[in-house]
């Protein structure tokens, strides 16, 4: 079975060996490994579609192309990469221009040491503290698509708080996990604030993997500003409350929406899939 989508495409293309070879991303839009490889992409000027993969029952077709169910996943010509620090170092290897690692040998250990932490602290915690954030109404109801109907928007509104404390025991996210999680974030922030009093990137003078992995992955704590997501609107610049509205971490999300002025590609929407295009896939 099919399922339409939209593709979107961004970049320029010029530093692309394959000039005529568009990237594919498979890609969850609210996924922040996603948006990690999207920032990369977009800073290398490569050619890409996004297709989105909505989240279900059908796994099969990603697991056939790459023999795993996560997203995110690039197809480059016949070359398929998944995880989100394989793309990257990929990308770096193929498409050398602007590079993402140095070869310094202090500035490299400290790049790769940094991305690797971002992943496993910050992307893992974040999901827990937007799962919190849900318990605030207005939070919750603006995270659905635009088009959800009115109906619906009142049910997802409706839901007790004590539903979906019950569902959080389910997934991991007891409000014991929920609060370390949150201590730990809070910890995370007051250092890379403090790494970005006097730098203008985490490493060094330019930015690095390290950069775009923090920027990326921080996404679920506070949502960009400006049109980089297919989200609504009035999520912009939203996020867990009581972390994206602190002003203790002004620094950061400051830096990180310089960040992403500099080198993220805004939204722009192009055609619905045509015949020959890949479709949209379902996975858990």
């Amino acid at each position: 079975m099919n399922f339409c989508k939209i593709c979107y495409t961004w970049g320029s293309g010029l530093n692309n060996p394959g000039a005529n070879m568009t990237i594919e991303l498979y890609q969850f839009e609210v996924s922040q490994y996603s948006e990690k490889v999207r920032l990369i992409l977009d800073y290398k000027g490569l050619d890409y579609r996004k297709i989105e993969v909505t989240p279900g029952v059908g796994q099969l077709e990603i697991y056939q192309m790459s023999g795993q169910r996560q997203v995110p996943v690039i197809k480059d010509g016949n070359r398929v990469v998944a995880d989100s620090t394989a793309i990257a170092k990929y990308l770096d290897e193929t498409y050398p221009d602007r590079p993402l690692i140095p070869t310094a040998p202090k500035s490299r250990a400290l790049t790769l040491m940094m991305e690797e932490w971002a992943d496993e602290s910050i992307g893992a915690k974040s999901r827990l503290l937007l799962f919190s954030g849900l318990k605030d109404q207005s939070f919750r109801s603006a995270l659905l698509p635009p088009n959800t109907p009115e109906l619906v928007k009142n049910l997802v509104e409706a839901v007790p708080s004590e539903v979906l404390q019950a569902v959080g025991f389910g997934i991991g996210a007891s409000p014991e996990a929920v609060q370390a999680a949150e201590t730990a974030i809070q910890q995370d922030l007051e250092a890379l604030c403090l790494l970005l009093q006097d730098s203008p990137y985490l490493t060094g003078d330019t930015p690095t993997l390290a950069d775009f992995s923090v920027a990326g992955l921080s996404m679920l704590l506070k949502f960009p500003e400006g049109n980089y997501l297919d989200l609504p609107e009035q999520l912009q610049g939203k996020g867990v409350p009581g972390i994206a509205d602190n002003p203790l971490y002004e620094t950061f999300f400051t830096w990180r929406d310089r960040l992403y002025a500099e080198y993220r590609q805004p939204r722009i929407p192009t055609t619905t899939a045509q015949a020959g295009q890949p479709t949209s896939i379902n996975i858990e």
